[in-house]
Formats: structure tokens, sequence, C-alpha cells
């Protein structure tokens, strides 16, 4: 009876669209006032930046090279550049760009640069900070998001406006809650949790199916951060075995932040999209295969589940232990190089660090198969009895 009540609501709130039109409206106004309470908040100062500023500008001549011979640079460009933002909007000023593959540019005339302006009275000093990157960074990003849309036609537009929500919240509700104190772990599931309801509600409506997916998706995500934290403990890595360090340290003291739990926080991030795709996946099939043979009962559904979820994990878990290892290409490359012993390459922090990330976040891709398929051939068949499904 319980099951059958469950499928009637279900049933009962998918089928009043106004109802679901108000509430949706009603939500996202009231989590917009949230976000926009909960980002009041004042930024610790850790460096002065009183007097500088970053410009746009425009290179008008190149007026000392540091081209060699040879067609390589070394040491400084000398450059005049018109600024085209700013207190000295329209004003030409002289710019130093220095040598380097990180900081600076290789100027030439008519050339788009962002400078470093730093005032102070009268004077005024300018450095090329790097080329303007930022129309080809929206120019791909608008590219990406109208080709999901031409191609996914209706669900292309809810797959956007999914990932549009998802990068909210990890700007404004994510950071700003382990900028606050929170729990780091605990923030990233609860962005995981928002995330992945809005995502799969988007593309699939308020159902069975949708409800399945993400109690999957959050006890996958969960059993990585989990898997994380007592690798860690096992090999002894902890939050603090971290690049930046320092500057972490300083934001612990002054604002209180959990510095230990960033690096599983992140990794939880980071298997979400895996983990996400795996339980939509299940769940959806699952659902459909009811959907055209109703007489299955739960066994069978959860059979049918677990056999479309093991083809799924190997792909997946092949994308997650690629996508670090991508990663860290470079850490591989120079270890390669430097004919490291084995004993220093699988002892090193940052290496250890990217296997717990890779094995914890394919693990909770894998445990979300059995957790989907089951929630979902037991909410699938709820009209018939209970019968619980085995491996």
């Amino acid at each position: 009876m319980e099951q059958k009540r469950l499928s009637d609501i279900f049933g009962n709130f998918r089928g009043s669209k106004r109802m679901q039109r108000v509430l949706s409206a009603a939500v996202t106004t009231a989590f917009i006032l949230f976000l926009i309470c909960f980002n009041r908040i004042d930024i610790v100062n850790l460096i002065s930046t009183e007097g500088r500023t970053f410009e746009r500008a425009r290179v008008i001549e190149v007026l000392k090279d540091n081209i060699q011979e040879d067609g390589s640079r070394a040491g400084q460009q000398s450059v005049l550049v018109e600024l085209q933002s700013g207190p000295m909007k329209g004003q030409t000023a002289e710019a130093t760009s220095n040598n380097g593959y990180l900081f600076g540019a290789a100027c030439e005339p008519g050339m788009q640069v962002v400078v470093i302006q730093s005032l102070a009275g009268d004077i005024s000093i300018h450095t090329v900070y790097s080329v303007d990157r930022e129309w080809a960074v929206l120019g791909f990003a608008l590219i990406f998001l109208a080709v999901v849309c031409v191609i996914g036609g209706k669900k292309g537009v809810q797959a956007c406006i999914g990932l549009i929500f998802t990068f909210i919240c990890i700007i404004w509700l994510y950071i700003p809650m382990i900028y606050k104190g929170y729990s780091p772990f605990l923030a990233a599931v609860l962005v995981a949790a928002v995330t992945t309801f809005v995502t799969m509600y988007l593309l699939g409506g308020w159902s069975g199916k949708t409800a399945c997916a993400v109690a999957g998706t959050v006890s996958g995500v969960v059993i990585a951060g989990i898997s994380a934290f007592l690798f860690g403990k096992a090999a002894h890595i902890s939050g603090y075995n971290v690049s930046n360090i320092e500057s972490l340290m300083v934001l612990e003291n002054i604002r209180g932040i959990r510095v230990g739990e960033l690096l599983f926080s992140g990794l939880l991030i980071s298997a979400l999209g895996a983990v996400m795709d795996v339980g939509m996946s299940i769940s959806s099939t699952v659902f459909e295969i009811h959907d055209q043979k109703p007489e299955l009962n739960r066994k069978e559904l959860f059979c049918s589940g677990m056999n479309v979820g093991r083809d799924a994990m190997g792909t997946m878990v092949n994308t997650l232990i690629l996508a670090f290892v991508g990663s860290s290409a470079s850490t591989l490359l120079l270890n390669y190089a430097y004919e490291l012993p084995y004993l220093q390459v699988i002892n090193s922090n940052n290496m250890v660090i990217e296997i717990m990330q890779g094995i914890s976040g394919s693990l909770g891709v894998v445990m979300t198969v059995p957790i989907v398929s089951f929630l979902a051939s037991f909410v699938a068949a709820g009209r018939r009895g209970i019968e619980l499904p085995h491996l």
C-alpha cells in the first residue's frame, strides 16, 4: 500500500503542470534571495591591492623589443599601450612586458592585452599581465552551449540550464560556505544533492525515476568521499599535503576555514559528474524497461539495471582514472625524465593524492550501480508486493 501511495503521489504531482510551474518559480525566487543574502560576506584582505587594478589596453607600438637573433625572447619588452578601462581610459602609457610563460606576452601592435596598473598620486606604472583572453573564453563557452542546444533540442536547453545552475552553486554557495567556516565535506554533499536534483528534474521532471537517480547519485558521491577519507587515513594523507598550504593556513587562522577537509571535498565535486551520469542512465533504463514490460518483478528489473550498469561502469571508471591522470601529466613526465625510483614516486604526496582521487571517485561510480538499480527496481514495480532483489 505504501508503494502504491508513493506512485500515486508521483503521478498526481506530475500531472499538475500548473502546480509544478508555480512551485518551481517560488523555489527559484527563494533560492536567488537566499544566495544574495548568503553572499554578503566581508572578505579579509590577505594582501594590499590599494592603487593596483587590472585594466584592458591595446598595444599601439613596440618601443623596445626583446627578440633575439635566433628568434627566442629574453628580458623585457617596452610597449606603448592605450588604456581602454579604468581612471586613465583613453590615455596612452608606456608599459613593460616580461618574458615568461605564466605572465607577460609577446606584444605586437594592435594586440589586446590586460595590464596591471599601479597608481600613486601622479605616478603610474603599467605592466602587461597577459593577452586579453576574455572573448576567447566567452566565445567558446557560447559556442559550446549553442551546439548542445542545437543537437539536444529541448533536452539540450535543459542541460545547459542545469550546467549554469551548477556553476552558480559552485561559485555562490559552495565556495562561500567553505569561506564562512562550514564543513567543506558537508558543503560538497549539499551542492551535489542540490545540483543533482535540479539537473535531473530539468531532464526528467518530478518522478520516481528522478528521485531514485538523485538518491543514488548522492549516495555514490558520499561513498567516494568516505573512501577517500579512509584511504587518506591509511596512507597518512591529509588535506594539508597540498599545494598553496601556506596561504590556506593563513585563511584557516583568520577565518576558521577547515583546510583539512578541502582535499576530500574537492574529490566529491570532481566525481559528481560521472556519478550523476551513471545514476540517471540506470534509473532511466530500469523505468523504461518497466514501462515496456510491466509484468517484470523487482528482481528482474534489478538484474536489468545491474547489466546496464556493469557496461557503463567500465567506461566511467576509465573516464575518472584518465581525467585524474591527465591533470597530472606534467608531473608524470617529470618523474619519467628524472628517472625517479619507484619508492620515491609511490610515496610522494602528489602521486598518492592522484591515486586516491582516481580510486575513490571510481569506487563511488561502481557503488552507484547497485544502489540505483535497487531503488529504481523497488519504486518502478511499487504496485507489486515487496520482493527484494538479489545479486
